[in-house]
């Protein structure tokens, strides 16, 4: 029998949510999320393609192992058991990949332990991306697993764009420079752009918009990356849901003096509760636009700022590329707010950037044009699959070789 079913697996500090794929026709057999673990009140939900609805179920999950086991007991229910011969191999999303991993990387003992030793530069997640590796491991010890990293479709970068003007020797000793993130958004978006607009990705130039609530632009130059917002760490680029984005650093030094903050307290203020919810209070967009039309003046300037970062971005990335042939939003403000990308978009006629209020206001659920009829650049809302991604580069490196 051919295996040509891939599992994703994505490990949160607290939770996994997972994918199973069918590769021959990129079907979706089933989807779930484990979530609070550790917690009493952990929860398990999961839908498969066959039932055709979801189910839930509430208790303690103590941590990943049990987390792991709870997703195998539900897809066995459907008859989709990860001792099937089907399943080809298993896709880990990993945060950090530093510069040392470019690509998708058959996971072995080396792997894991470049992993854990980039702890450092990402703290919060490749901690719980290790966790559910090992974990899915002791599961499926004889099958394929890979690492599908958020950092490696922005190694194409130049030098000139990752590094930063500190120290060289610094820098190196620390291993600070800019690495980027959402990188299989980006790669996913990036192409499927060319391919709404009938050419080949390596002959188009595109500014990817990724705005959720963690935020991410970059400059694509015939499929690869030549520039992102986020650096070091995700902290950097764009306003965020709850993240600062660009900001003076030395804004930390006068917090730690003159605030008598500790380097902690300021993590937790830059990273948690900055970007929309420190200027107003809330971080969904749909929020912050209702109290927009309500007349509050607060909401309205945490927009703006938000708008005014956003088209900083993607004028720089126009000088960055020179020419741009589409600039494409995505991710779940990206697709679903037009006042987003109207406003965005707004006044930059000079570079050939415009939508079409009619086409921009129509909601929709795959790739589409919301520029005028013969823009010199496309503007696309083009949905975006990670899940996917990661099955695909999972596939391509690991599937069956019969």
């Amino acid at each position: 029998m051919t295996a040509t079913r891939v599992l994703v697996l994505n490990s949160g500090s607290s939770s996994v949510k997972y994918q199973l794929l069918e590769m021959r026709d990129s079907s979706r057999l089933a989807t779930g999320l484990v979530e609070r673990i550790g917690e009493q009140t952990s929860r398990v939900k999961h839908t498969s393609a066959a039932a055709g609805d979801g189910r839930e179920r509430t208790g303690p999950i103590a941590d990943h192992d049990a987390a792991l086991k709870a997703m195998a007991e539900e897809l066995a229910a459907d008859g989709l058991g990860l001792d099937s011969p089907e399943l080809a191999a298993i896709g880990h999303r990993v945060v950090h990949g530093g510069k040392y991993f470019t690509e998708p990387t058959v996971i072995d003992d080396t792997v894991l332990s470049e992993i854990e030793r980039l702890i450092p530069v990402a703290p919060l997640h490749n901690p719980a991306n290790l966790t559910g590796i090992r974990t899915a491991m002791t599961l499926r010890p004889d099958l394929p697993q890979v690492a599908v990293f958020d950092t490696a479709f922005h190694t194409t970068m130049p030098e000139s764009a990752a590094r930063y003007a500190i120290d060289v020797a610094t820098a190196d000793a620390h291993r600070i420079r800019r690495y980027g993130f959402h990188g299989t958004s980006h790669a996913y978006v990036s192409r499927e752009t060319a391919r709404l607009l009938g050419r080949a990705p390596e002959d188009v130039n595109v500014i990817v918009l990724h705005l959720g609530n963690g935020a991410s632009a970059s400059a694509v130059r015939a499929g690869r990356c030549v520039d992102t917002s986020m650096g070091l760490t995700p902290l950097e680029g764009l306003v965020m849901g709850t993240r600062s984005g660009d900001m003076d650093p030395a804004v930390i030094f006068h917090l730690m003096r003159v605030g008598g903050m500790s380097a902690d307290e300021i993590d937790t203020l830059l990273n948690k509760k900055s970007g929309l919810i420190g200027l107003c209070g809330d971080n969904d967009m749909r929020e912050i636009r209702r109290r927009i039309d309500e007349g509050d003046e607060q909401a309205k300037l945490a927009f703006d700022i938000y708008i005014h970062r956003l088209k900083k971005y993607i004028g720089a990335y126009c000088a960055v590329l020179g020419q741009v042939d589409a600039v494409a939003f995505t991710a779940g403000v990206g697709e679903n707010s037009a006042e987003v990308r109207a406003a965005a978009v707004a006044g930059l006629e000079p570079l050939g950037l415009a939508v079409d209020a009619e086409r921009n206001a129509v909601r929709g659920e795959g790739p589409r044009l919301i520029s005028p009829e013969g823009a010199r650049v496309a503007v696309a809302v083009v949905p975006t699959d990670e899940e996917m991604e990661i099955a695909t580069q999972t596939y391509a490196l690991a599937g069956n070789n019969d």
